[in-house]
């Protein structure tokens, strides 16, 4: 290895990781965990002998992760008003910057949220709508996006529609989706919320095109006018390798303690400039002086919004929100492309080897640029909870869509090996 800053950085920045398995007592057997993915689960205290796919629903904290709440824990019992007050500012701004540097944005326009739910939420009721406009959506979109948008519409007096993306999951392509979404917006579509992969079928939007062709329907309509896209990114955050801007989202929210195997109870929201513009804070911010001072002093808040303030104020589970700097400080180390490409390697596998099972169905697109860590099936002639539990019986961590369509969901992520992917195929045979 070459001695140079960064390299030096990059090992100093490995050790507490290394250090917290030790004293763990999870000692990391063999080659590096960073740069051998057999050994990367030795830095979770993840029950053995079980298959663990469930990286979509809540993930295990790694040993850096752990650390770092252990050690703001410990101050925080110690000294609470002492630590919050000398540390706390700097210390979330830390988390911010990390979240900011993994994006590609500045800081100023990541709020900072407690999960998906909370960012949906905190987006869309605040947008500045009027009753001539309306919120657009789909069909296949999560019940989050739905009350979020139905709330924005009665408190705004917009109109919520809902389109249809497809007929078949599994005969979609790109094209098709991108003309179902532009043939659907009208003048007075203000918003468009999307999910960037869907939690029922595994299905992952292009964004990039869908943003292209928003951007070609912007470029004739007053700003006042333009529509706006908002993206519900909980599934490709933490998976796939687009930064904001390449996502072409004025909103992106997602969870922290799903793919990124962040702390429990952490979140963001990027949102654009022209999406700050178009939103006023709906919970009272901590994160600004400003606004506190405009409060003391009776006067509007200067300067205009920004991520700090669409930050909902009160009393945070602290040593958590701090411990996100460790989570994006993990995935820089092994490489966002390194990721993408492993979590696809794994899901791709479970998916051809699905396929050959009779009486299984799989419902996530095979094409990678339409898939990525989700993947989704039925069986014929069971439920999916029953598949699901018959699993669970055979040390299979599965899940059941909560939506209609109800499929048995496996979510193959870094922690889990070729061979994980072949006892839960076996496991799947031997439930029929």
């Amino acid at each position: 290895m070459t001695v140079s800053r960064r390299n030096i950085l990059r090992l100093c920045a490995s050790l507490p990781l290394l250090g917290a398995a030790r004293a763990d007592a999870r000692p990391v057997p063999g080659p590096d965990p960073l740069s051998n993915w057999s050994h990367f689960r030795s830095l979770f205290n993840l029950e053995p002998g079980i298959v663990h796919m469930s990286a979509m629903l809540l993930a295990s904290h790694p040993a850096s992760v752990r650390a770092a709440i252990a050690r703001h824990q410990r101050a925080l019992d110690a000294d609470p008003v002492a630590y919050l007050e000398d540390h706390g500012p700097g210390l979330t701004e830390a988390s911010r910057e990390a979240a900011a540097d993994y994006l590609g944005i500045h800081p100023s326009r990541v709020a900072l949220t407690e999960s998906t739910t909370m960012g949906v939420g905190l987006v869309y009721t605040s947008l500045q709508l009027t009753p001539d406009q309306e919120v657009l959506t789909t069909d296949e979109d999560y019940y989050v996006t739905h009350a979020s948008l139905e709330q924005a519409a009665r408190r705004t007096g917009a109109k919520m529609r809902r389109l249809s993306l497809f007929d078949d999951v599994g005969a979609v392509n790109a094209e098709q989706i991108v003309e179902r979404i532009t043939s659907g917006i009208r003048p007075e579509t203000r918003l468009l919320a999307l999910t960037w992969v869907h939690s029922s079928t595994g299905l992952k939007l292009p964004v990039r095109d869908i943003a292209s062709a928003l951007r070609e329907i912007n470029s004739s309509r007053d700003e006042a006018d333009q529509v706006l896209f908002g993206l519900d990114a909980v599934h490709g955050f933490g998976v796939e390798t687009d930064s904001f801007s390449d996502t072409g989202a004025d909103f992106l929210m997602a969870g922290c303690h799903k793919w990124l195997f962040g702390p429990r109870g952490t979140g963001i929201a990027a949102i654009s400039s022209r999406g700050l513009a178009a939103t006023r804070p709906t919970i009272p911010s901590f994160d600004e002086s400003e606004v506190f001072s405009a409060w003391f002093m009776q006067r509007e808040p200067r300067g205009s919004n920004n991520g700090r303030r669409m930050t909902p104020g009160g009393f945070k589970a602290f040593e958590h929100r701090w411990a996100l700097r460790e989570a994006f400080q993990l995935h820089g180390m092994l490489g966002r492309t390194r990721v993408a490409s492993r979590t696809h390697e794994l899901a791709g596998a479970l998916k051809d080897a699905l396929a050959g099972v009779d009486r299984i169905t799989v419902r996530t697109p095979r094409d990678s640029a339409l898939s990525s860590g989700i993947v989704a099936f039925n069986v014929e002639g069971m439920s999916s909870a029953e598949m699901v539990s018959r699993l669970r019986d055979r040390n299979i961590v599965a899940s059941v869509a909560p939506y209609p369509s109800a499929l048995v969901r496996l979510t193959p992520s870094i922690i889990n090996t070729a061979a994980e992917i072949d006892q839960a195929v076996r496991a799947v045979r031997d439930s029929l």
